[in-house]
C-alpha cells in the first residue's frame, strides 16, 4: 500500500494506459492471459514472429518477456505513485520453436521501492522452455515523467 495513492484493480491499471499493451504486442499477436501482483502470463504466435530459417526470432521473445515483466512492474509500482521503466532484460535461448504459441509466465525476483525485476519464463505448446529472461525496471515518479 502507498503514501501516495490508494491501490488500484488490475483492470483498473489496464484500462489506464494510454495505449493499452501497445502497438508492438499487437503487431506480434501477444494476447493477455493472467495479470496479477504474482504473475503476468500472455501468449504469442509462432507464426508471424518468425526469423529467415523458420524459428522463432529470439527478439520475439525478448519482446514478449519484456512486455510481460515491464506490466508486473507496472502493477507493483502504481500504488506507490510510480512508472515502472526498463533498464536491463537478458534472455537465454534454451530450444527453438516452429509453430503454435508460446506462451510468457513473468514472476517476481525483487519488488522494491526503487526497482523491480522479474523472471519470465517462455515455453511452447509442449510445456518445454524455449526461453529464460530477466528483466529489471526502475521505478520513477509519475511527476518526473509529467504524468
Amino acid at each position: 500500500m502507498s503514501e501516495t495513492s490508494a491501490p488500484r484493480s488490475t483492470d483498473d491499471l489496464m484500462a489506464s494506459l494510454p495505449h493499452g499493451m501497445g502497438g508492438l504486442n499487437e503487431k506480434m499477436g501477444i494476447e493477455l492471459v493472467e495479470f496479477s501482483a504474482d504473475r503476468v502470463v500472455a501468449t504469442m504466435p509462432v507464426e508471424g514472429n518468425t526469423q529467415p530459417y523458420g524459428l522463432l526470432h529470439g527478439g520475439a521473445s525478448v519482446v514478449l518477456a519484456e512486455s510481460l515483466g515491464s506490466m508486473g512492474s507496472a502493477l507493483h509500482a502504481d500504488p506507490l505513485g510510480k512508472v515502472a521503466v526498463g533498464v536491463d532484460i537478458n534472455a537465454t535461448h534454451h530450444r527453438s520453436a516452429t509453430a503454435g504459441l508460446v506462451t510468457g509466465t513473468a514472476t517476481p525476483v525483487h519488488l522494491g521501492r526503487s526497482s523491480a525485476c522479474f523472471e519470465v519464463v517462455v515455453t511452447d505448446e509442449r510445456g518445454k522452455r524455449v526461453c529464460t529472461a530477466r528483466i529489471t525496471c526502475a521505478l520513477v515518479p509519475k511527476e518526473q515523467l509529467g504524468m
